[in-house]
């Protein structure tokens, strides 16, 4: 009985973290769900409204007519192949996102990443928990005592912002559907194991 539910719990833990795995990666299908990898598709809006974090993947579904070629930021704008990182004709294409910054895609087709097919996708890293915020001191508070005959001197409370510190009216990115369905997953199987113990 006790080896039954130790190979149970075993099994478990193996099976959570295979999920767990499995939920870390948000596969974004370019231009979807309203467009694809086409020349009538807003891939720029539909960028930005995405958020890429380390981890996930960029799935391009696309007909024999076009391909995707990665390029460097020079290629990009000026919608050259000519040194380009890599290129795939097979759809679907995924692409790993593995690092934090921006990547470039294009079409090679002629004249197609002049018609708009072209996408920068910026990839940020995967955060561990809340963001969180100080606020730089240039050194210890001072003190001084006025005396009778003058005013005291106005106590500045502001701190200069650093890169680290949100401007006012700057607000943290909204989380995207895919890393709302992986809290969610990963939250269902951390609850169905505690059930399970």
């Amino acid at each position: 009985m006790a080896r039954a539910m130790v190979t149970t719990i075993l099994l478990s833990i193996v099976a959570t973290t295979m999920l767990f795995d499995l939920t870390l990666a948000a596969d974004h299908t370019v231009g979807a769900p309203s467009g694809g990898w086409d020349t009538s598709t807003d891939l720029s809006t539909w960028a930005s409204s995405e958020t890429f974090t380390v981890g996930d993947n960029l799935v391009f579904r696309y007909t024999s007519t076009h391909d995707v070629v990665e390029v460097t930021k020079d290629g990009y704008d000026s919608c050259s192949i000519s040194n380009s990182i890599s290129s795939n004709g097979v759809s679907p294409t995924t692409i790993k996102l593995t690092d934090a910054g921006s990547r470039y895609f294009i079409c090679g087709t002629a004249g197609h990443c002049d018609q708009g097919m072209k996408v920068e996708i910026k990839t940020v890293a995967a955060s561990s928990g809340p963001p969180t915020t100080t606020t730089p001191t240039s050194g210890p508070p001072t003190t001084t005592t006025p005396s009778s005959d003058s005013p005291a001197p106005p106590v500045s409370t502001k701190s200069p912002p650093s890169s680290g510190t949100p401007v006012s009216g700057d607000e943290p990115p909204k989380p995207s559907s895919a890393t709302i369905v992986k809290m969610s997953v990963v939250s269902m199987v951390g609850v169905g194991f505690l059930m399970l113990v």
